[in-house]
């Protein structure tokens, strides 16, 4: 598994950090860890556990729908977007036409996207710009609007 951060987010670089996870089940409980690593020095407001759980269900469907001919990845990123926490997970492949299901009871899949709608302030989802799909979440007010970004020093 690669992955990278920013250490010193700015106006002009909004990312927070990045990974890039192979297309394999292993790599749902790492991006789960490694966002929390990532992170929890920036203290955001609204609850890491939920995005944990967003960003969980988000790779899970990308490793299930995502295509391509040869090798590939599942990208994701976060950004702060002035007071919003913002993530983004891409897969490659033909643009997906994403959209919630309607699982019945006994249906064992197909509420990933109930879950994301449910905790999140808003979703996308859309065309990757590496080509594929990217579904998008947003948390309003990880952070005080005056709040400034330093250093972070691991």
């Amino acid at each position: 598994m690669a992955y990278s951060i920013d250490r010193y987010p700015s106006a002009d670089s909004p990312r927070l950090g990045a990974m890039t996870l192979h297309p394999v089940a292993e790599s749902v409980p790492r991006a789960r860890r490694w966002f929390r690593k990532f992170i929890a020095p920036y203290n955001p407001a609204c609850s890491i556990d939920d995005c944990a759980l967003m960003i969980s269900e988000l790779v899970t469907n990308a490793i299930l729908y995502g295509r391509a001919d040869e090798s590939w990845v599942v990208r994701v990123a976060w950004y702060r977007v002035e007071t919003s926490l913002r993530v983004e997970v891409h897969n490659p492949g033909f643009p997906a036409s994403v959209r919630m299901r309607k699982p019945d009871a006994s249906d064992a899949h197909g509420r990933g996207l109930l879950l994301v709608d449910s905790i999140a302030d808003s979703w996308h989802s859309g065309p990757s710009r590496f080509g594929g799909t990217v579904v998008s979440f947003t948390m309003a007010d990880a952070w005080s609007p005056d709040e400034v970004f330093g250093p972070v020093l691991f």
